[in-house]
């Protein structure tokens, strides 16, 4: 059996990889990571054990990403302590940026797009989820 140790990391095409990196870095405090090995991408962002690896859309015109249950990345969750989230919302709202919260009963979630349009979530728990069935 494979034995997982955690999501590493996500990797998202954007239509600028320079741009992008900055608003994670300013927005969610991501570490911005380029080793001179990987030049011209990707640029990595880090935050504790998790990773966002930018790459270059390979078109002119990006296309916006598609909306409602198609087959595709949802949106991509960062796991937060509860009062990181009131942190998030005053942070966001300082910023302009626009997010909806939603109580999942274990967890409280606020969600928000990047530049381009990919989905994302802050996360925390608000009680342990039951035993695993």
């Amino acid at each position: 059996m494979i034995q997982l140790e955690f999501l590493d990391h996500v990797a998202l095409r954007v239509s600028d990889i320079h741009r992008s990196a900055d608003w994670y870095a300013s927005v969610l405090g991501m570490q911005v990571v380029q080793p001179d090995e990987w030049k011209p991408f990707p640029i990595f962002l880090l935050a504790g054990s998790s990773g966002i690896a930018l790459f270059p859309a390979r078109t002119e015109t990006p296309q916006p990403l598609p909306q409602g249950d198609w087959i595709k990345g949802d949106h991509y969750a960062f796991r937060v302590q509860l009062p990181m989230l009131e942190t998030a919302k005053q942070h966001f709202n300082k910023l302009g940026i626009s997010y909806q919260e939603q109580d999942h009963t274990y967890f409280r979630s606020i969600y928000f797009k990047d530049p381009d349009g990919h989905q994302l979530e802050l996360t925390a728990a608000t009680r342990p989820l039951p035993d695993a069935a």
